[in-house]
């Protein structure tokens, strides 16, 4: 289900960084065992099938899968960053409904709106999405705040607004889980979307 993985999210990215010329990382992870996506502090860090898991289990398993994922992330935005600001598009899906709650967006793009490169970034991207998917519903900040804990969120209290880029791109599933055509126009658009900003 949607709480195991997030459905397409991997084979968007790895579509996007070819096209882009751009670094991938990625886990096969199961957030069910722990959410790479959340700090240490957060309470869905582990998931409830995880978290009866003793002390000491739960830390090999940080210890092993955690930080080396966001390690090797924030390593080569470190690298990258030391000779020129870098956009880091974080992919995502999302269930189309939750709590018995539609959500109304078709892609939502989120970042947080107080750093202006991202807000002008997610603007542009907006706009273009808007004009070349003229059925689609587009959304900022939704279905989730873009500030709100996440790797992103880490990444900008390490990097500076002027070097560093956090966007987060989730697409709704019922496109996804249904593999119609408005999915496989994202796959095939969306780079070259990208790339035209």
């Amino acid at each position: 289900s949607h709480r195991g993985w997030d459905a397409g999210a991997l084979v968007l990215a790895k579509k996007l960084a070819k096209e882009l010329n751009a670094p991938l990382f990625y886990s096969e992870v199961s957030r069910l065992l722990i959410d790479l996506n959340r700090s240490l502090h957060h309470s869905n860090l582990f998931s409830e099938l995880s978290t009866p898991l003793d002390t000491d289990s739960k830390q090999k398993i940080i210890d092993k899968i955690y930080y080396p994922y966001r390690n090797e992330v924030k390593n080569e935005i470190k690298k990258l960053t030391y000779k020129s600001s870098i956009v880091h598009l974080s992919i995502h899906s999302f269930t189309p409904v939750l709590d018995n709650e539609i959500r109304d967006a078709d892609i939502g793009l989120l970042y947080d709106s107080s750093r202006k490169k991202e807000k002008i970034f997610c603007g542009l991207l907006d706009t273009h999405l808007k004009n070349h998917f003229t059925d689609l519903k587009i959304r900022r900040n939704y279905p989730y705040k873009g500030n709100a804990d996440g790797f992103t969120t880490y990444l900008r209290k390490e990097f500076s607004e002027m070097k560093y880029l956090g966007i987060e791109i989730e697409i709704n599933q019922k496109h996804i889980l249904t593999d119609n055509q408005v999915w496989s126009a994202i796959k095939k658009e969306l780079g070259k979307i990208i790339l035209n900003l």
